[in-house]
């Protein structure tokens, strides 16, 4: 299999100069910016933490410098929610290509995809995964069922539906081996993932999966949990698929009290013990064999949920060097320096590079044709 050098060299393609569009979608008060202007305040457990984790504002800047830097005629707007700017962003000047950043609509994850089948409609160009993939990989279920019919290693898992009327969920006939997680079937980026989402027996996963049903107001998924490294395996490219230089994550410094896994505590929250006791090692030290079959697997599950351009697969490794993949996550985070932008760097290409490349594999897609009759 290739490895990430592979993907070094910038790609020399014939976009350069078009006007690339950022799209994203953003409403309220950006929790970074009120934690800057309250500052620090008081925690109970000794940590010297800082609060200069970079804004939305600040992100999606250095993306457009990075793309300006590539070569491109780069704009951003934030639609805000609201169809009416989307539709008028797209329409009054139709930019060669959108880099799509949107992950949400009307206040609803699964209307991500809604977002992407606009562009398919207006025959504008986008990055990364197309409306079935991101659809899909936010049933979490529905993704790992797919995932193991084609023998993909998955932990064992069930779907428990919120009850009807006044029953309890069916807790009792899981099949499944103690210890658990539980997190909701539809969200992403670790939302309802906590501390209490492991569970060792059947009272903490009663209580866990009425929190899901009663917050999330969507089923629960309830999972075998593999106690062992965790990894995330970015891949890039189309033709093929490339996966780059491997992440772990590093638990080395969480305290006992904190299940080791990827809360939204850890990944968002700086007031919170797990967000500065673990941190992410690339590439991470790996026999080869093991690396491989990671590698491998993770282009698999790419390839086989219809992921485009970039995306990153989660996996977990048990104590015999098995891997189990999580999740896979189309159009993932591309914050500088962090998660997949991390693995780009372990590769040697720069933020602007990365950007660039990701650009010049949707502007080389052919465009979608216009239906008969239709002008």
């Amino acid at each position: 299999m290739a490895n990430g050098d592979e993907q070094s060299k910038p790609v020399k393609g014939a976009g350069k100069g078009k006007r690339v569009l950022v799209l994203f979608n953003f409403v309220g008060e950006d929790q970074y910016e009120r934690m800057r202007k309250e500052g620090a305040k008081e925690v109970d457990f000794e940590l010297n933490y800082n609060l200069n984790v970079a804004t939305l504002r600040e992100e999606i800047q250095a993306l457009v410098d990075a793309l300006t830097e590539a070569g491109y005629q780069v704009s951003a707007l934030n639609v805000e929610d609201k169809f009416g700017r989307l539709l008028w962003c797209l329409r009054s000047e139709k930019p060669d290509i959108v880099f799509n950043l949107v992950e949400f609509f009307n206040d609803r994850t699964d209307q991500e995809s809604f977002v992407a089948g606009l562009y398919e409609l207006l025959k504008i160009p986008y990055t990364g995964s197309p409306p079935l993939t991101l659809a899909l990989c936010q049933r979490k279920g529905l993704t790992k069922a797919i995932l193991a019919r084609d023998n993909i290693p998955t932990p064992r898992y069930k779907i428990i539906d919120p009850p009807v009327g006044d029953a309890e969920p069916d807790t009792l006939r899981h099949n499944l081996r103690y210890p658990l997680i539980v997190k909701p079937v539809r969200e992403d980026a670790s939302l309802g993932v906590e501390n209490e989402s492991v569970v060792s027996d059947k009272d903490a996963l009663d209580a866990r999966v009425k929190l899901i049903h009663e917050r999330f107001k969507q089923p629960a998924l309830v999972e075998e949990f593999i106690e062992g490294r965790e990894l995330g395996v970015a891949v890039l490219g189309n033709s093929p698929p490339i996966a780059l230089p491997i992440s772990e994550m590093d638990f080395s410094g969480m305290p006992d009290h904190l299940h080791k896994i990827i809360s939204y505590q850890a990944k968002w929250d700086p007031y919170h013990q797990a967000f500065h006791t673990t941190k992410s090692v690339c590439p991470a030290k790996l026999e080869p064999e093991i690396e491989a079959k990671v590698k491998e697997i993770a282009v698999a599950a790419f390839q086989l949920l219809g992921c485009r351009d970039y995306a990153r697969v989660d996996m977990r490794l048990d104590a015999e060097g098995r891997p189990f993949v999580l999740e896979v996550n189309p159009n993932p985070d591309l914050t500088q320096g962090v998660a997949f932008m991390e693995s780009s760097q372990a590769a040697g290409m720069s933020f602007a590079e990365t950007l660039g490349r990701i650009v010049e594999m949707a502007l080389a897609r052919p465009p979608v044709p216009t239906p008969i009759g239709i002008p």
